[in-house]
């Protein structure tokens, strides 16, 4: 498997051009492992062998950046990512998060105590089988924890060689500011997508500052309401509205580093498709 940048015939994930996490390039279509679990993001995948497939297929199509956390499964996610894909093919970037436990299916408690990141992070590096992690993110910055404990942490696990880069999950400016006084920060995971577009002054951020921006949950397209805007594109496209959003997101912002996640290899191949439908600026004035 190759990222097959610079083949005659370039992988499809490479028609979304590409973005920095700090030293790293990456194509700006990656790829969420987060649904490679069971219902509630807990336990195993309904089907296994699917999953390692869904993996082995996006590096294909030239995906190379995997966006996980020790919380999908727990453990899953990351033990599926490495029996599919180790030993890793050159170029290919794991990102990982930790920062919640999870008491059961659909269950979500953060943890952002030192000692418990820490061992966390040391169990993702054994499950994924990696020295050094490329991009480990804080899931959550925990309110019971003060933030510059958490930030230390981080710090500790950056100047110990454990990870490479530095990135937080749902946050505002000012969370991202109080970080970046501590550690460096090459990246911002929010929830955002074309129905939901609450951290717009992040993604604006992210792209004055050189950060990526990291949409999650970037299929909900809102209600998607018979004939809306999002309809209208996609039809004048000839594509899905799921296909339209994801376009949408990659033209919003080129700090926009999009992980469309799925079980399944048909619909992860529809999803990358996405990364080659180029949006005219009447479908952008229309979608807002």
């Amino acid at each position: 498997m190759s990222r097959q940048r610079g083949s005659a015939t370039p992988a499809p994930a490479a028609a979304a051009g590409t973005i920095t996490l700090g030293d790293l390039t990456v194509n700006r279509m990656g790829f969420g492992a987060m649904r490679l679990t069971g219902k509630g993001i807990w336990g195993e995948p309904r089907d296994r062998a699917e999953a390692v497939r869904v993996l082995r297929r996006a590096v294909e199509q030239g995906v190379d950046f995997i966006d996980t956390a020790d919380s999908y499964g727990p453990n899953v996610s990351e033990e599926i990512i490495a029996e599919a894909l180790h030993p890793y093919p050159e170029g290919l970037v794991i990102a990982t998060k930790g920062g919640f436990l999870r008491p059961g299916p659909d269950k979500w408690v953060t943890n952002g105590r030192p000692e418990h990141l820490r061992r966390q992070l040391e169990g993702s590096l054994r499950r994924l089988r990696l020295d050094r992690i490329d991009l480990y993110q804080l899931h959550r910055i925990d309110p019971k924890v003060p933030a510059g404990e958490q930030f230390d942490a981080l710090r500790d696990f950056q100047r110990e060689g454990l990870v490479r880069h530095l990135g937080l999950s749902e946050v505002g400016v000012e969370d991202i500011d109080a970080a970046r006084r501590v550690v460096p920060i090459v990246s911002v995971q929010n929830l955002y997508n074309a129905g939901d577009r609450k951290w717009d002054p992040v993604v604006d951020y992210s792209e004055r500052e050189g950060l990526a921006f990291i949409p999650w949950f970037p299929l909900s397209a809102g209600e998607i309401e018979e004939g809306g805007p999002l309809e209208r594109v996609a039809r004048r496209h000839g594509v899905t509205v799921y296909q339209a959003a994801l376009a949408w997101l990659l033209a919003r912002s080129p700090a926009m580093l999009v992980i469309p996640g799925t079980s399944s290899t048909a619909h992860l191949e529809e999803n990358i498709a996405a990364a080659e439908l180029r949006l005219t600026p009447e479908d952008l004035r229309e979608l807002g």
